[in-house]
């Protein structure tokens, strides 16, 4: 659906050039949700208006639902953009029309009859659950219920790719994940294709099924999202992860962690999948004579699976405690020893 080749885009500015997007490369499959992630100035705004041919690159190609934007102009350009939709942070709404007319303005652009235009209307306020809203300005209406005017009136076209630009940063936590779930829930309905840009690694672990993280105008790291929350490879990727995967008030260093357990071995274990709700401590000390203590934990949910993370105190003599590692590798659990014994 969408392809990505040595792509760059270079701006002249007062300082020189400045390169936004550097050499990336990316597909995203048709009915996926692709998330982008990245920092501050790392260059995903550039990349997702390449996509919809706001900007052209300065090398590479793109190319979105078969066309290839950047190389096509005028009314090609035109009719490609109606297959490529876009949300916004701040919803972009008009102010001056109320629901049914924002959804519906697309729809008067595109030049479909009133009678068309207000069936239309009317299946999407549904789709995004605004029944009783359809008069209401922007004004009366909650950040939630703008963003999903902001969807409605996106999909009036019936696109084939929906491009979400921060979409939930500027809403609250709970309204974030009711907008997110009417992602996923557009996407199994629709089978539309989502990139979303974020710098919230909690958008990416909700519902994207493969995410790409960006740094300095470069794709440092691309995958499904499990295996890059199991396995991440670069530091930007960690801290981003560590948003997610470690507990809130996590241990500093590994110093501070031997000042409070002198003896035994702290040890982190990280579960995928089915395993994150297996009874593997129940287990151990059923079988083994040692002592635990369960320092913290935290359980994610992605797209594909759980992943988590604990960590846990083995107090006990050292080769019982040797043991009891083994059989956590047995078990098909990563662990890492923080601390060995003294």
């Amino acid at each position: 659906m969408i392809t990505l080749q040595d792509v760059t885009k270079i701006y002249d500015a007062k300082s020189g050039k400045v390169t936004a997007v550097d050499q990336v490369n990316l597909s995203v499959a048709k009915g996926e949700i692709f998330g982008i992630i990245g920092y501050s100035g790392a260059g995903k705004s550039s990349l997702i208006r390449l996509l919809n041919g706001l900007e052209t690159p300065t090398s590479g190609t793109v190319e979105v639902a078969g066309n290839q934007i950047g190389k096509i102009k005028g009314a090609k350009l035109r009719q490609a953009r109606q297959e490529i939709s876009m949300i916004f942070q701040h919803f972009n709404l008009l102010w001056s029309r109320t629901v049914q007319e924002n959804i519906a303005f697309p729809l008067e652009i595109a030049g479909v009859p009133k009678n068309k235009r207000a069936e239309r209307v009317n299946e999407l306020i549904k789709l995004v659950g605004l029944e009783g809203r359809e008069n209401a300005y922007p004004s009366q209406l909650s950040g939630g219920q703008k963003q999903r005017v902001g969807i409605a009136r996106a999909l009036a076209n019936n696109p084939k790719v929906l491009l979400c630009d921060e979409a939930t940063s500027a809403l609250d936590p709970q309204t974030t994940d009711s907008i997110l779930d009417l992602l996923v829930d557009i996407n199994e309905k629709l089978g539309l294709t989502i990139v979303l840009i974020t710098h919230e690694m909690h958008v990416i672990r909700k519902i994207c099924h493969r995410v790409a993280v960006m740094e300095n105008g470069k794709v440092v790291e691309q995958g499904e999202v499990l295996e890059v929350f199991r396995k991440p490879q670069q530091n930007i990727t960690k801290r981003f992860v560590q948003q997610i995967s470690e507990p809130e008030e996590t241990f500093e260093t590994v110093e501070q962690v031997k000042e409070l357990y002198p003896s035994g071995r702290i040890v982190q274990l990280t579960f995928v999948g089915g395993k994150a709700e297996q009874p593997l401590i129940t287990s151990i000390l059923k079988a083994f004579d040692v002592t635990i203590n369960i320092l913290q934990g935290k359980v994610s949910y992605t797209q594909t699976g759980s992943y988590g993370t604990l960590f846990i105190h083995l107090d006990g003599e050292e080769a019982e405690v040797n043991k009891v590692i083994e059989y956590i590798r047995e078990q098909q659990v990563e662990i890492e020893v923080m601390t060995d014994a003294n």
